[in-house]
């Protein structure tokens, strides 16, 4: 478990050091918090579907699906680099939010899908991505969780965000 936990933190440091400007870093910042904000609501109570489980199979088919994509498609982006289609850090920041609006509602979803929707603005603003890319990564998300996720009965989850000085923080809170 600490070697996962070692590599997720080697890749996200990685690809938030190697941007430019504020608002390309907070993209990839967000790109890894709505996930991992769907995965740690998974384990906030009890339940014999197994939220964790489904949000990891979607998550997986997410990931899998758009990076092979992008290896098959091979568009340029706009910047010129390589891989454009789809935009994989807009797949990701979605399969956060679409999953916590199908698991807990449009109450949470809503704020979930604008944080993913900022994250799709960062990478047209960049210039790594195109507006065909970010749809294609949100669809793919959105898709792959309307497969695997099960909503919840119990709603009482909440998500907010807070902004600190410069900083945006997203979290989440369960009321018993």
């Amino acid at each position: 478990m600490r070697t996962f936990w070692f590599i997720i933190i080697l890749y996200v440091s990685s690809t938030v050091s190697g941007q430019k400007t504020a608002l390309e870093t907070s993209g990839d910042i967000l790109q890894f918090a709505l996930p991992a904000t769907a995965l740690a609501s998974t384990f906030m109570y009890e339940s014999d579907d197994k939220p964790h489980w489904q949000f990891l199979k979607s998550y997986a088919v997410t990931l899998i699906t758009v990076h092979s994509l992008k290896r098959i498609i091979d568009k340029p982006r706009p910047n010129g680099g390589h891989y454009s289609f789809p935009s994989g850090h807009t797949a990701s920041s979605f399969s956060g939010a679409a999953f916590l609006q199908r698991r807990y509602g449009w109450k949470i979803g809503i704020p979930a899908y604008l944080v993913a929707s900022f994250v799709g603005y960062t990478r047209i603003k960049a210039r790594k991505h195109d507006i065909y890319d970010v749809i294609g990564g949100a669809s793919i998300a959105i898709a792959s969780n309307l497969l695997f996720v099960k909503p919840n009965k119990n709603k009482s989850l909440s998500l907010q965000l807070l902004k600190v000085e410069n900083y945006y923080l997203v979290g989440c809170s369960y009321h018993f």
